[in-house]
C-alpha cells in the first residue's frame, strides 16, 4: 500500500494593473509577488507534509470515546475509531495537511456510539478505500448513518479476522489478534477488534473495549508475544478490562486511557489505575493530558502532548 500526496495550488491574483505604476515598477511588483508566492508555497510544503522516516500513533482527545490516528513513515494513514462526535474532525485537521482529503484505512473496533459516532462526518470530508469492522451490527442511528455513507461512497468493507496483516509501508504493519471467528452475534464490546501495530523496535497494542475475558483468552493464545511498548487501555479504563495477567504479558512501558474529563461513568476506575501503577507503567489520560502522540524512528520513541 502506498500513498500519493496531491497538492492543490491556489493562485492569488493581485490587480496591480490598476495601480498608478510605470512599466518598470509594474514588472518589479509582479516579480516580487511571484517570488513571495514561490517562497510561501515552499514553506507550506515543508511544514504541511509529514516528515519522511517518522512513524506516529496519536491518541486523540475526543471526550468520552476512542479515536486514534496512525501515520507510517511512507505516509500511509489509518484511523481507528472516530469517537462519539465531530470532535475527531478537529483532531484530524491538526494532524493532516489541509489539502489532504484521503485516509487509506478506517477501522471501527465495534459499533458503539463512542467509537463510531464521528465516522460518518469523517467519511463526508475524507475519502477512504478500505473500511474494516468487527462484523457486529447495531440498530442505532449512528451505525445506520455510517453504513449508508459507506454504501454511497462505494467503500470496500471487510470483517477483521485473526491472521490478517495490514501492511503500512516502511516496514510497519498491523496484525489483527481478535476476532478469530464470526462474532456477529456476540456482545459488542466482547467482539472488539484487537490489533498490534509494529514499527521497528516499537509495538502498540490497541484493544477497543475488550473485556477481561477476551484479554485472558489472548493471553492463552499469545502469552508474552503480546509484549508491546504502548497499551491502549481497554474500555476507557473501566474495571471490566485490564486483567492483571494481560497487563503482565503485554508489559508496556506506557499506557493510554481515552476517557472524557469528569465523565459520568467514572472512567478510569481506581482498580485499573491501581493495576497499571502496580506494574510501574507510565499512564496518560486524554481527559487530563489531551491528545498524546508517540513518534518513532524505529529505535527511539518520543512522546508529545497537546
Amino acid at each position: 500500500m502506498c500513498r500519493v500526496y496531491r497538492v492543490r495550488y491556489w493562485v492569488a491574483i493581485f490587480n496591480v494593473r490598476n495601480l498608478p505604476l510605470s512599466n518598470g515598477v509594474y514588472h518589479l511588483v509582479v516579480k516580487r509577488y511571484l517570488i513571495l508566492g514561490v517562497l510561501s508555497l515552499v514553506a507550506f510544503l515543508v511544514f504541511s507534509i509529514p516528515t519522511p522516516g517518522n512513524f506516529s500513533v496519536s491518541f486523540f482527545d475526543v471526550g468520552q470515546g476512542d479515536a486514534l490516528f496512525i501515520q507510517s513513515s511512507t505516509g500511509v494513514q489509518v484511523l481507528v475509531d472516530g469517537g462519539a462526535t465531530r470532535a475527531v474532525l478537529r483532531e484530524l485537521g491538526d494532524h493532516m495537511p489541509f489539502f489532504d482529503r484521503t485516509i487509506d484505512v478506517i477501522i471501527a473496533t465495534h459499533p458503539d456510539q463512542d467509537h463510531i459516532g464521528g465516522l460518518s462526518d469523517v467519511l463526508r470530508r475524507y475519502d477512504t478505500k478500505l473500511f474494516i469492522e468487527s462484523g457486529v451490527e447495531s440498530d442505532t442511528s449512528a451505525f445506520l448513518a455510517l453504513k449508508k455513507i459507506l454504501e454511497e461512497k462505494n467503500v470496500t468493507q471487510v470483517r477483521a479476522i485473526r491472521g490478517t496483516r495490514i501492511m503500512l509501508g516502511g516496514g510497519a504493519y498491523a496484525d489483527i489478534l481478535f476476532p478469530d471467528r464470526d462474532v456477529s452475534m456476540i456482545e459488542s464490546n466482547t467482539a472488539s477488534i484487537v490489533m498490534r501495530v509494529v514499527y521497528g523496535e516499537h509495538e502498540f497494542l490497541l484493544t477497543g473495549d475488550s473485556p477481561r475475558s477476551i484479554e485472558r483468552y489472548l493471553v492463552s493464545l499469545d502469552g508474552s508475544n503480546l509484549k508491546s511498548d504502548v497499551l491502549k487501555v481497554g474500555h476507557h479504563g473501566s474495571k471490566t478490562s485490564s486483567d492483571e495477567s494481560f497487563v503482565l504479558n503485554v508489559a508496556p512501558q506506557y499506557a493510554v486511557i481515552q476517557a472524557g474529563k469528569d465523565n459520568r461513568y467514572g472512567h478510569p476506575h481506581k482498580e485499573t489505575l491501581d493495576t497499571l501503577q502496580s506494574f510501574g507503567i507510565r499512564t496518560f489520560n486524554s481527559g487530563e493530558d489531551g491528545t498524546v502522540t508517540f513518534r518513532s524512528n524505529g529505535k527511539t520513541l518520543n512522546i508529545s502532548k497537546h
